[in-house]
Order: structure tokens, then C-alpha cells, then sequence
């Protein structure tokens, strides 16, 4: 008898139990059905897979429609995060070399790690995060990874919604053309995350599958797109240095009984120094931006579940998809931080925003920036909770078959934690900055290298081979970093001197 053809993706275990609570499971079938009667697949497999036909479909319950592009687009949005903000203030600590050199090696590390998920996922037939550390440590290990992106992704959620409550009054307040907010409902930050909660991201959330937020995830990342094209615009139209600058540097000859020319001259000078961009720098502020830099593209919570969704899926095509998400962003985020840097130099904030409006609170093209901004951040929202629900159902609900009621009541749920979270936690970035130094290294670097360690056959690679070698130095790439993170942490609450923007 002809042997059962196999997708790219299973290569070595058949479909089975592993799939317990991937997928909501709407015609169950026997667990060997696929493997025992391959011309079964084919035939039903037609319909979905005109290209390869003779292909069996794959795993998972349902065919993947999701396209190339519209993959891209999600995990494009998935990367893109409120970080951006800050990359112009982690150049002027780090210097424009410097910060070159760290961002690409965060996109190669990033880029390598999906590729161990992503071949993890190939030997076992399994595209859930959580279900990978099943496979690799059991019951400890799927709760392990649930609880890091429930964590991860909720700090993500709460951040992206503390700059809606933050920054939409003073959108509002502009718009408006008001000196000073009123104490008008609509200029109340609470109640205002909580319209934007329930208007715009509850019902995208509400979505049964990531790939039809496709098309809000294009136009999220056209909204970033527009706040870099104004970042560049205004660097060639933004004095330097700006008037408070000056008058801080003229300042220190005020009292002084110099001659005029000479004090001139100085100011001259001191103007040039402040204006001139700095290539390597190292400072007290450095050490803070490396972890928010190493946080810059936090995506793989999303990725498999992005992967499952696919149309015509391999590991090729998916890989394909994250190193096209990764070259975007890592292109956006390098201007957005250069030109930023270069309008302000060591004057940046570390929310950029903010320091425009030094130059002009009620500036068009920055208003319309901050709107673009708050737009993107908002349908972010809806993609970093898939992730959320998907973990809960894990840990919760792992044999039950998909249910709306459960489904609705879990988005609710999470949309309300969060708000009340951003609304009465004063101290919630805080918070989350603990939570993103531990959960985002191991979700980044410990997670996909040990269970790929785990879960790679020995026959196929011994454990001293040097893509296990290398995999338990990515492992302990990660723990330098948690380690460094959270020592910074705890040295800034110590000292009390926290000034510093949030990560992605």
C-alpha cells in the first residue's frame, strides 16, 4: 500500500492528542483517520488546495485562508508597538553606531528565534506556543508558556491603552484649540479608554480568527508609516536647538560682566555642540535602552498562531513572512529613531511626541501624527489579545470544542481587567516593566531555545550538536537579559529617579 503523503509539517508524529485545544473543534475526527486513508484527504483536501492537491491538507481543524500579505501585515502590527515612541530617546543614549549595531542584532536574534519555533513546531505537528511546551516539559511546560504570554501580552495591552488615556485628551484638548483641559467628560482620560474599549477594539476583538484583522492591521501600519514620513519632514523644518534650549545655554552668561563678541562666541559653540549628532555614547541612560531595544520586536506569541492561519502553509513561507515583518519594522524603526534624534539631539524626550510639542502645541501635521499614532495603537489591541485568549483556553478549556458564548465572555473579560488596570493603577508601566523583563526573555530567547533542545529528536541532531549548542546560548542570552533588565529596574526604584518611557 502506498504510504500516507505527510505536509512539511509533521514530520514525525501523526495527528493525535497534541491537538487537544489548539483549534475549536467543529467535525472532530479520529486521530489516525488522516494518516490511514490518505485519499480521503486528497479528495476533501480539493476544494481548499487547488494548487497541490495531492497535499494533505494539514493538522489543524480548519484550512488556512489567511494570505501572504495579510499575514505580514498582522505580524508587522504584532512587532510595531509604543516602543517606537522611544527609539529616538535610546539613540541619544547610545549614539546613532551604537544603536545600529544593537537593533540589528536584536532583528537577527529575533529572526532566529522564530526559525527555532518554527522547526520545533515542524517535528511535533503542533502550531501553539503553549502546546510546544507541552510536548517539551509536559503539564509545567505548557503552563509555563501560557502564563508568560498572558502576562507578556496583557503588560502590552495596558500600555497601548495608557497611551490612549493619556494621549487622546490632549488630541481633543487641540482639536478643540482649549489653553487648558476642561473638566468636561470628554476630555477625561477614563472615560475615554473605556468609549475607545468598547467602540473599536471590543468588536475587532470579538473576530473567531487573526486573519481577518488583516486589513485593520494595513492600515495600523499605514498610520505608522505617515508618523515616520512626518518625523522625517520635520527634521528639516524644526530649529536647533529650540528656543528653551537656548535660553538654558545663553543662561549660563547672563550674570557674567563678559564682553558681548566673546559670550557670543561661546554661545555659538555650545549651540554647535548641542547640535552635533553623537556616533557611539555611553552614558548612566545607556544601560536602560538595551532591554527596551532587545523588547523591540516581541512578536512570538503571535507568530504560530499567525503560522495556523496561513494559506498553503510550510516553515519556508512562514519564515519567509517573519523575516519580510522583521526587515519592515527594522527599517521603520532606524529612520523613526534617526530622524527623530537628529530634529533634537540630546534635548529628545523619551516619548517623542512630547517633544514636538515644544515646538508648537497646536501644530496641524503633529496633531495629525498623534491621531495616526493613537489609531495605530488602538488596532494593535485586538492582535496582541488573540494570543491572550488562545493561553487562557489552554490552561482552562483545553478539551472543549469552540464555544461563542466562552469566546466573547474571555474578550470582555480581558478588556475590562485591563481598563480597570490602566484607570486605578497609578503605577501600572511599573508594574508591567517587571513583568515585560521577565516574560518577554522567555518568550524571546529561553522558551524557543530549550524547547527546541527538548523537543529535536537525538537521532536527528545529538545534544552536542551545534544547533543545540547554539540554541543553549540563545538560552542564556536570554537570562543576561532578564538578569540586566531587572537589576536596572530594581536600582531605578531603589534610587527613585524612574524617568524613562515604556518598552514595546
Amino acid at each position: 500500500m502506498e504510504a500516507p503523503l505527510q505536509t512539511e509539517m509533521v514530520e514525525l508524529v501523526p495527528n493525535g492528542k497534541h491537538l487537544e485545544g489548539l483549534l475549536p473543534v467543529t467535525a472532530p475526527m479520529a486521530g489516525n483517520q488522516r494518516v490511514e486513508g490518505p485519499g480521503r484527504s486528497c479528495v476533501e483536501g480539493e476544494g481548499f488546495l487547488q494548487k497541490s492537491p495531492s497535499k494533505e491538507p494539514h493538522f489543524t481543524d480548519f484550512e488556512g485562508k489567511t494570505s501572504f500579505g495579510m499575514s505580514v501585515f498582522n505580524l508587522s502590527n504584532a512587532i510595531m508597538g509604543s516602543g517606537i515612541l522611544g527609539l529616538a530617546y535610546a539613540m541619544a543614549n547610545t549614539g546613532i553606531i551604537l544603536f545600529l549595531f544593537l537593533l540589528t542584532a536584536v532583528a537577527l536574534l529575533s529572526s532566529y528565534s522564530i526559525h527555532l519555533l518554527l522547526k520545533s513546531s515542524g517535528i511535533v505537528g503542533i502550531r501553539a506556543y503553549e502546546q510546544l511546551g507541552y510536548r517539551a516539559f509536559g503539564t509545567p511546560g505548557k503552563l509555563a508558556a501560557a502564563l508568560a504570554i498572558t502576562l507578556q501580552n496583557i503588560g502590552a495591552m495596558s500600555s497601548y491603552l495608557y497611551i490612549i488615556k493619556s494621549e487622546l485628551p490632549l488630541v481633543i484638548q487641540t482639536f478643540l484649540n482649549l489653553e487648558e483641559q476642561t473638566s468636561d467628560w470628554y476630555m477625561n482620560g477614563n472615560y475615554l479608554v473605556i468609549l475607545v474599549s468598547v467602540i473599536v477594539i471590543l468588536p475587532l476583538a470579538l473576530m473567531r480568527q487573526l486573519g481577518y484583522l488583516g486589513y485593520s492591521s494595513g492600515f495600523s501600519l499605514s498610520c505608522m508609516v505617515f508618523f515616520l514620513i512626518a518625523v522625517i519632514y520635520k527634521k528639516f523644518h524644526v530649529p536647533c536647538p529650540l528656543a528653551p534650549s537656548l535660553a538654558n545655554i545663553t543662561g549660563n552668561f547672563s550674570l557674567m560682566e563678559v564682553v558681548k563678541e566673546q559670550a557670543q562666541l561661546q554661545v555659538e559653540t555650545e549651540v554647535t555642540a548641542f547640535c552635533t549628532p553623537n556616533y557611539f555614547t555611553l552614558n548612566t541612560q545607556t544601560a536602560y535602552t538595551i532591554p527596551i531595544m532587545a523588547f523591540a520586536f516581541v512578536c512570538h506569541p503571535e507568530v504560530l498562531p499567525i503560522y495556523t492561519e496561513l494559506k498553503d502553509p510550510s516553515k519556508r513561507k512562514m519564515q519567509h513572512i517573519s523575516n519580510l515583518s522583521i526587515a519592515v519594522m527594522y527599517v521603520m524603526y532606524f529612520l523613526a529613531a534617526l530622524f527623530g534624534y537628529l530634529t533634537f539631539y540630546d534635548g529628545v524626550e523619551s516619548e517623542l511626541l512630547h517633544t514636538y510639542s515644544k515646538v508648537d502645541p497646536f501644530d496641524v501635521l503633529i496633531l495629525c501624527v498623534r491621531v495616526a499614532v493613537l489609531t495605530a495603537v488602538t488596532l494593535t489591541v485586538p492582535i496582541v489579545l488573540f494570543p491572550v485568549r488562545r493561553a487562557l483556553q489552554q490552561m482552562l478549556f483545553q478539551d472543549q470544542e469552540f464555544s461563542w458564548l466562552r469566546h466573547v465572555l474571555i474578550a470582555i473579560s480581558l478588556l475590562t481587567c485591563i481598563n480597570l488596570l490602566v484607570i486605578f493603577a497609578p503605577n501600572i508601566l511599573g508594574i508591567f516593566g517587571v513583568i515585560g523583563a521577565t516574560s518577554a526573555p522567555c518568550l524571546i530567547f529561553i522558551f524557543p531555545a530549550i524547547f527546541y533542545f527538548r523537543i529535536m529528536p537525538i537521532e536527528k541532531e545529538p545534544a552536542k550538536s551545534t544547533p543545540k549548542i547554539l540554541a543553549l546560548c540563545f538560552a542564556a542570552v536570554g537570562l543576561l537579559l532578564m538578569t540586566m533588565s531587572l537589576s536596572f529596574i530594581i536600582i531605578d526604584w531603589v534610587s527613585g529617579t524612574s524617568q524613562h518611557g515604556g518598552s514595546h
